[in-house]
């Protein structure tokens, strides 16, 4: 595997510099900090306040605490990124009393980056370190030659399904997005309560996914200067797709993890489930106590164009220095634990409610290891996870204001559930918004 990732890794690396370019060629401020701050712990004991969401934390800063008392972890719980959590920290940030690390996603981390809420941890971070992970995952974490934060995880693509319903209805897993749609038809006329797959009209992520697994390039910088394109061809071809799926009650329309979602799941009404390498851990720890479902789920790759695997990337987590933290060396330290040690990631694994994927694939048989997939028949679901890992199309770049874009698709996609819009008409929108939020901050937009 990491062959492979490293054949692509010129190409990334090249990609990566002229996005910062683009991303600090007019924040300065915000991307030019050093780190001697970041190494100003004086060697007493520290407590470090850290806020994340990611299932089995409690578990891995409760094993840190007991294994390092000059350092103990004060966590606090909040929502989801999407649901409140990103906001959550801005607003600290900006009130100068944000935690001393906590975690982001990788589409959000440039816009961290760009609004100089995150330390630059370079100083903290070195080639022994960066070497434990994939360098997909470094290059995400990583701007203008700088390291803005450690990677937890990567998170390929899955399709989780119910083996007895496919059965009962007489459909093979689809293997190609042709045949993910047949499979649906025939779902619904077997089953009419059931659909095969739930659109998520509040995770704008899920569909963006979908786009780089087929080969869009929502952001490129060029020049010192950005591109933005989410209505191309890739991407049409996506939404259109999907619109149809919709418009002709093949999938179900549900708010992602919702009551209505996990009910539709619990009743049968829902037979699949198009997420990531995590989402084993979600599926298991929502249904897990439901009479039928044990050993009935399974993981298989997702459905591509042509049949050949490939996957985009949905999620992602890592762990960033706010940037007035003094504590960034134990930060650093306690995210170094938490990503890279056998004891960290089975702490979370263990849980059985996180199915990540390490993004330090040494621990990939650690992880493997600690996550019972009885719920999944005993089935090896880290293969699939490590065979979609090698698929993920390299070449993705997150804007910079990736808070606004999601903002902007997450409202418009509820026009799409409430049937008053449309997919493509949202992903204009978005484009737009994207660009008047471009200009706000003064970053240059090519023509």
């Amino acid at each position: 595997m990491r062959s492979l990732v490293f054949s692509r890794r010129r190409a990334l690396r090249a990609s990566a510099a002229v996005t910062v370019a683009a991303l600090c060629g007019t924040l300065l401020a915000a991307c030019g900090g050093d780190s001697d701050n970041a190494s100003a712990d004086d060697g007493k004991p520290v407590t470090l306040t850290f806020w994340g969401w990611a299932k089995g934390t409690q578990e891995v800063v409760a094993a840190f605490n007991a294994d390092h008392p000059d350092i103990q972890i004060k966590f606090e719980e909040i929502p989801s990124g999407n649901n409140g959590g990103y906001a959550k920290i801005s607003n600290a940030v900006k009130a100068g009393n944000a935690p001393d690390i906590f975690n982001v996603e990788y589409p959000q981390l440039p816009d961290f980056v760009s609004q100089g809420a995150v330390q630059d941890i370079s100083g903290l971070v070195d080639d022994g370190l960066k070497a434990k992970y994939l360098p997909q995952a470094n290059e995400l974490t990583s701007l203008g030659g700088k390291t803005w934060a450690l990677p937890l995880d990567v998170a390929p693509q899955a399709f989780y399904y119910r083996k007895d319903l496919f059965q009962k209805a007489g459909i093979t897993v689809p293997k190609t997005w042709d045949e993910f749609r047949t499979a649906a038809e025939k779902l619904k006329a077997a089953q009419p309560k059931t659909r095969i797959a739930t659109f998520f009209p509040d995770d704008p992520t899920t569909f963006e996914a979908m786009a780089w697994q087929n080969g869009a390039r929502w952001f490129a910088a060029e020049n010192d200067a950005w591109k933005v394109n989410l209505t191309g061809p890739e991407t049409n071809k996506v939404s259109d797709y999907w619109q149809k799926l919709i418009n002709d009650d093949l999938v179900q329309v549900h708010p992602s993890f919702s009551q209505q979602w996990t009910a539709s799941l619990q009743k049968g009404e829902t037979a699949g489930y198009l997420g990531a390498s995590w989402g084993a851990g979600v599926l298991k720890a929502n249904l897990g106590t439901s009479p039928g479902m044990d050993g009935n789920w399974a993981v298989a790759p997702m459905p591509t164009w042509d049949g050949a695997p490939a996957s985009g990337m949905l999620g992602g987590t890592t762990f960033a220095v706010s940037k007035d933290s003094k504590k960034a060396k134990a930060a650093v330290e306690f995210a170094t634990w938490a990503t890279t040690t056998p004891e960290g990631i089975k702490a979370r694994i263990a849980t059985g409610t996180s199915s990540s994927y390490p993004a330090a694939t040494a621990l990939i048989p650690v992880a493997k290891e600690a996550f019972n997939t009885d719920f999944y028949g005993g089935q090896d679901i880290y293969s699939v996870y490590t065979d979609a890992a090698k698929s993920i199309k390299p070449g993705w770049t997150w804007g910079p204001a990736m808070g606004v874009t999601n903002g902007s698709l997450k409202d418009s996609f509820g026009k799409v559930a409430g049937k008053t819009g449309t997919i493509g008409e949202a992903l204009t929108t978005a484009q737009q918004d994207t660009l008047d939020e471009f200009k706000n901050r003064g970053l240059k937009v090519a023509q």
